[in-house]
């Protein structure tokens, strides 16, 4: 059976072998070697052509992966790639739909008129543009705080600033530029519909540089670089006649690159005699003389008429100053020779003026400077106590009552500034900011609250300012029941003379409400990440405003600005409709200050629309209570 098998099997084989010859003989008669070439060398084309197509669309694929896209996987940042980011960020935060993203921003419109159950309310009726109405307000109208865009009220001077509220028997500020304004500003600018009713801005934050990666085999390498140390004294510089003439002669004061004040700088053999009022350097390589005011609204004429001038003056000969030139008493730490008066009896003014510029100037000494005063008003000095003990470790000078010849090797006559209410981080000591300052506030009145994050299980605090003269809030009562209804705890206060008391209270909440004055210069007390609701009187005043708008996003504070309508004046009920003051209101400031004054903030309280105001309370509320997410 076996062998049958495999016979068949072997005879199966031979036949199959002999029709693969016959195919093959057949085949060679019928295709000609000529063709049989060419059709392998098109083969052949095709085969390569397919191989080089597919390499090239690899290297296209990979040509798309950038460096920055390749960084990034890495984690490796660029500047190129932290714009592109940034960028492609701010795109995504434009999206129509992401309602809260466009809140942070800060640029665009609050449309906050709605009620509790979330319906577009009526906006009230305005007079000829007079006011913005919240239902009119559209989503892409922007207020350009520093971004692009057109804004939609006047630019406010960093120079030419407005001033606040007058309070406490305190002068009004003249350098307040209303011609200007009205000629930056557009046309029928009262709370009118080409400004927003609500303005909202997001506390500044300063954008984190990409970090570079070091690769492990340089970290061992790399080391620190040193930390610039700032002396607490100046040291004192060479200033006999062989080393002056060597080097070029610098002018004691500058009366030209800060038009808020002069200021002198002295190093040296610097003497200065109080009740003459002179600062004197000797020794100089060049005589010379210079008389300054040492407050910061140099331009003010109502201002500095009761500043004391100072005279400064260089000379070669130590004898030529008289006798009163011997020292009575060395110093071996600086002076910061500066004027209490002006405006100071103003509580804006006297933050804006003097506290505020005397950190910025003598904060960077740790306590070794001294401290001359030229108009020595001792009921003002000893309200600000606290902030002068914080900054000296020495007593205050009453540079007139000071008949004695004390000598320094470096005196400043004038605080450094650089404008109303603000510090400018990039022109400051040690970087210094607005944060900075408040953080310094704080710790000078022993106040707890770094962080407006409430306690659990309690409610966010709101202060109330309640005005007692003018801008007063007419219905305080229902204001008050709106807040508390919505979630607040409520404090109602006007402040006193203390400052500490009212600085606690203020520390001790989570926003401030309140209409345009000097009270709301209390923010410096709140904590970060707190609300300011500032309520803008009628009367095209979005301008004043300003000096609590940004002052209050560098503190890191939230904001919001309320524009009223006309019906929440008061100056309905002492106006008819056609009279200029609600007709134009760019007519009344034209006549100066004084009449702006006496025609908006004297006579004018507010009785705010609850209806259209309650949105910012819940814009409000819900900002502090996010803090507890962050």
């Amino acid at each position: 059976m076996e062998g049958g098998g495999g016979g068949k099997m072997g005879y199966g084989g031979h036949h199959h072998h002999h029709d693969t010859a016959k195919l093959l003989k057949a085949v060679s008669r019928t295709v000609e070697p000529r063709n049989f070439g060419i059709g392998l060398v098109a083969g052949f084309l095709i085969v390569t052509c397919a191989y080089f197509s597919t390499a090239k669309f690899d290297a296209i694929h990979i040509a798309l992966v950038s460096p920055d896209a390749r960084n990034a996987a890495a984690g490796i940042g660029t500047p190129v790639s932290a714009a592109k980011a940034s960028n492609q960020r701010l795109d995504d935060l434009a999206a129509p739909d992401l309602e809260d993203a466009l809140s942070k921003l800060g640029s665009k419109a609050e449309v906050l008129d709605k009620d509790d159950d979330g319906k577009i309310l009526p906006s009230p009726e305005t007079d000829s543009g007079q006011s913005a109405s919240l239902g009119n307000t559209r989503k892409d109208d922007t207020f350009a705080s520093g971004g692009g865009g057109g804004a939609l009220l006047p630019p406010l001077s960093s120079e030419e600033p407005a001033n606040s509220t007058q309070e406490q028997g305190g002068l009004e500020d003249e350098e307040l530029q209303v011609q200007d304004a009205i000629a930056n500003s557009p046309k029928k600018s009262t709370n009118g519909s080409s400004s927003p009713a609500v303005f909202h801005s997001d506390p500044a934050t300063l954008p984190v540089p990409p970090v570079q990666q070091i690769p492990p085999a340089q970290q061992q390498e790399t080391k620190a670089p040193p930390v610039q140390q700032i002396p607490l004294i100046p040291e004192a510089k060479k200033t006999g006649p062989e080393e002056s003439a060597r080097r070029e002669w610098k002018p004691l004061c500058d009366l030209a690159s800060n038009r808020r004040i002069d200021w002198c700088e002295l190093d040296g053999d610097v003497r200065v005699h109080g009740v003459q009022g002179t600062v004197t350097l000797v020794g100089a390589a060049k005589a010379e003389e210079w008389r300054v005011k040492p407050y910061p609204r140099k331009v003010d004429t109502n201002a500095m008429r009761f500043v004391r001038e100072i005279t400064v003056r260089s000379t070669t000969d130590a004898g030529a100053i008289g006798p009163e030139a011997a020292c009575t008493e060395r110093r071996d730490v600086p002076a910061l020779l500066f004027s209490d008066r002006g405006y100071t009896g103003n509580y804006f003014h006297a933050y804006t003026d003097v506290i505020l510029p005397l950190f910025l100037t003598a904060k960077q000494y740790g306590g070794e400077v001294l401290f001359l005063v030229s108009d020595f008003q001792m009921w003002w000095l000893g309200k600000f106590m606290p902030v002068f003990k914080s900054l000296s470790n020495y007593d205050l000078v009453d540079l007139a009552a000071d008949n004695r010849t004390r000598c320094f090797r470096h005196v400043q006559v004038g605080l450094t500034c650089h404008s109303d209410f603000s510090i400018d981080p990039r022109r400051a000591p040690n970087g210094y900011s607005m944060v900075d300052f408040t953080k310094f506030m704080r710790t000078t009145y022993n106040l707890p609250r770094d962080l407006a994050i409430p306690n659990a299980g309690t409610r966010p605090r709101l202060l109330i300012i309640a005005r007692a003269r003018t801008r007063r809030f007419v219905n305080a009562d229902e204001i008050v029941r709106a807040a508390k209804k919505i979630g607040f705890e409520v404090v109602v206060s006007e402040g006193t003379h203390e400052i500490a008391p009212f600085a606690e209270e203020a520390n001790s909440c989570d926003a401030m409400l309140g209409v345009h004055g000097a009270g709301l210069t209390n923010m410096v007390f709140l904590p970060t990440r707190g609300v300011v609701i500032q309520v803008v009187p009628l009367g095209g005043l979005e301008f004043v405003a300003g000096y609590f708008r940004n002052p209050s996003r560098d503190m890191g504070l939230e904001y919001f600005e309320y524009r009223i309508a006309r019906n929440e004046s008061t100056l309905t009920e002492q106006y008819p409709p056609d009279h200029p003051i609600f007709t134009d209101p760019d007519g009344v400031k034209s006549k100066g200050w004084d009449s702006l004054k006496e025609a908006y903030l004297d006579k004018q309280d507010v009785r705010l629309d609850m209806r259209r105001f309650r949105p910012v309370l819940k814009k409000a509320i819900a900002h502090i209570r996010a803090n507890k997410l962050q």
